[in-house]
This record gives structure tokens, C-alpha cells and sequence, in this order.
């Protein structure tokens, strides 16, 4: 029974050694010292699934979540389902927001059979969020998109390891643009109706050590969305 005790406290000692390494593994990685982009490698045992089309109240626009669904083991099975059952289910949707881990959206235009594509780049996007208030308020139709865009890591692949980013596009998918600065880490956003304005934060790694943490800069960020070229203000707020 001792034995079996002490390996047990052993057992757990390397679990926690194991974890608390995989969560210090650094979100960016430089190559002498420069911040240059790595695209991530293309993984040929995954095919994309569409989801059916959602669409957003008050919109003529039908939107389509494509995803990875992942081929393991001889059979098929989509990595981002919630339930342990096979499924081809990519996201999830509520009123005015959709989910997941998606590779892409197309968009169509009620009464019409043609699709647009979002972007031809490698994303990850984990949020969509129609401006629905700014919408009813001015009739501008928003979405406003969390992603990831870049392997910052340099593992091969797009995760929610890599840097999140924000960007934002009409409702039908043009003009699709980033808001956060490159390699500056996503932390949040809101919108005040009052102003028209989309308010958002991102953190800096000024110290260049991979992570973004309390020693690093947090840039603060607005974008009026009554601007034709939704242009990028920084404010301060703190010394």
C-alpha cells in the first residue's frame, strides 16, 4: 500500500510538471529576433463540411460555417462536435452569434444562387457576432470576427494556441479587414451605440519572450463604424 502510494504521489507530481509545461509553451516564437509569419502546413486528412445556412434577423444575407471535418482511425468524425457521437456539425448558432472552429464562411444573397467565399487565407475563427443595435440604429449591417490567422507558434497548424486576432466585414462578407494590430494578442471588445463605436483591446509582447503577460503594453483601440475605411484609433487611458 505505501508503494502504491508513492507512486501515486509521483504520478501526480509529473502530471502537474507535464501540464504546467504545456501551458508556459511560449504563443510566438522569433526567428532572429524578427517577427516574421508562418503559415500553417496543410493537413490532407481533413475535407471541409458546410453547416446549414443561418441567418441573421433583419439581413437578406444566408451565411455558411465551413469547417474540418477529421478523418481518424478508418473513420470519420468532426473534431469540433460537443457530443462524443459522429456528427457534421461545425458550429453553433444563437440569435446573433456563431461559434466554433471554423475554416471559412460563404455567403449568399437571398433570391440568388451564387456564393462568395470570405477569404482565400488559412483562418481559424472562433466567433462571428452580427452588430445587430448598430444595425437597427444606423443600417449598417456589421460582422465582427475573433480568429486566428497566423501559426505564431511555428507548430504547423492554426489553433487557439496561436495569437487571436479581431476583424471585421459587412454582413455579406466584403471587406473583410483586420483591426488588430500583427502580432499584438486580441483580449476583447464592445460596442457603445451612443458613439458608433466599436471599442477593443490588445496586448503587446514588448519583451519579445513569447507570452503576454503583466510585463507587457495594452493598446486600447476604437473604430467608428460610420467611417468609410473604418480606420484604427488608439487612446489612452493609463500611463
Amino acid at each position: 500500500m505505501k508503494n502504491f502510494s508513492k507512486y501515486s504521489v509521483l504520478a501526480f507530481i509529473l502530471l502537474l510538471v507535464g501540464c504546467k509545461e504545456e501551458t508556459e509553451k511560449p504563443k510566438v516564437i522569433y526567428e532572429n529576433t524578427s517577427k516574421e509569419r508562418s503559415e500553417p502546413k496543410i493537413d490532407t486528412s481533413k475535407i471541409l463540411v458546410a453547416d446549414l445556412p443561418v441567418q441573421m434577423e433583419g439581413t437578406s444575407v444566408l451565411l455558411f460555417p465551413i469547417g474540418e471535418f477529421t478523418v481518424a482511425s478508418g473513420r470519420s468524425k468532426t473534431k469540433y462536435s460537443s457530443s462524443e457521437r459522429e456528427s457534421f456539425v461545425v458550429s453553433n448558432s444563437n440569435e446573433y452569434e456563431i461559434t466554433g472552429y471554423l475554416s471559412n464562411f460563404k455567403f449568399q444573397q437571398i433570391g440568388t444562387d451564387s456564393l462568395k467565399v470570405l477569404t482565400d487565407k488559412p483562418v481559424l475563427i472562433e466567433r462571428v457576432t452580427y452588430l445587430k443595435s448598430i444595425a437597427d440604429k444606423t443600417k449598417k449591417q456589421f460582422l465582427v470576427y475573433v480568429l486566428e490567422d497566423m501559426d505564431s507558434n511555428k507548430d504547423g497548424k492554426l489553433d487557439s494556441n496561436d495569437i487571436k486576432d479581431l476583424y471585421i466585414s459587412a454582413i455579406d462578407g466584403s471587406n473583410f479587414k483586420k483591426l488588430s494590430v500583427e502580432f499584438q494578442e486580441f483580449i476583447d471588445w464592445n460596442v457603445i451605440d451612443s458613439q458608433n463605436r466599436l471599442y477593443f483591446r490588445t496586448i503587446e509582447d514588448i519583451n519579445k519572450n513569447g507570452a503576454f503577460d503583466k510585463d507587457d503594453k495594452v493598446h486600447y483601440q476604437y473604430v467608428d463604424l460610420m467611417d468609410k475605411e473604418l480606420k484604427v484609433v488608439e487612446y489612452s487611458v493609463v500611463n
